[in-house]
């Protein structure tokens, strides 16, 4: 099996709203960057384009694309701040039975109810946002409502701005931002 995430719907999707979203003077993150499918087309379309990934598969591949890419688990160790952030988090929830313990895993399995990885995202994204900066995180079906609470206890607020129907779940697109209001 692949180690690196393949380009999927919930790719697509990513990438239909960032190209959307971003604007020549953004400073771009791609968390989790995988395959470089988004980074790449993303590019030369802003100021600045960092992304990160955990996997050493995943680096190397986003390398090979010419993508600025550091090996970090989400943002840990960056200290610039951004005005775009994309994210297409690991949402799914593996059973015991499935899972490998292999960096492909680390791709899909989001832990209960698909969201830990979103929520220690949620948790230090603020350390890496610029003052009304925004956020592109995709989610699954599968994550309501258990998501939408975090983010609110969070104090951001959100709102879908794409989604996509598959067989088996609906993916969205959330655009979210730190409640300025204090």
């Amino acid at each position: 099996m692949n180690a690196v995430y393949p380009p999927q719907e919930d790719s697509e999707l990513l990438l239909e709203v960032a190209l959307k979203e971003i604007k020549p003077d953004d400073d771009v993150l791609e968390v989790g960057v995988g395959s470089g499918f988004v980074s790449e087309r993303l590019k030369d379309k802003c100021r600045f384009l960092l992304t990160t990934d955990i996997s050493p598969y995943a680096v190397k591949e986003a390398k090979k694309k010419g993508l600025n890419v550091i090996r970090t688990d989400l943002v840990k160790g960056i200290k610039k701040k951004f005005t775009l952030i994309l994210f297409n988090p690991p949402y799914l929830e593996l059973d015991k039975e499935e899972k490998q313990g292999d960096w492909f895993e680390k791709t899909i399995d989001g832990g209960k109810h698909g969201i830990e990885v979103m929520v220690r995202f949620l948790d230090e994204v603020k350390d890496v946002l610029a003052d009304y900066g925004r956020i592109i995180l995709i989610i699954s079906s599968y994550n309501i409502p258990y998501i939408f609470e975090e983010i609110k206890k969070r104090r951001f607020k959100f709102e879908i701005v794409a989604r996509r129907r598959l067989f088996f779940e609906e993916l969205y697109a959330l655009r979210i931002v730190f409640s300025q209001d204090r």
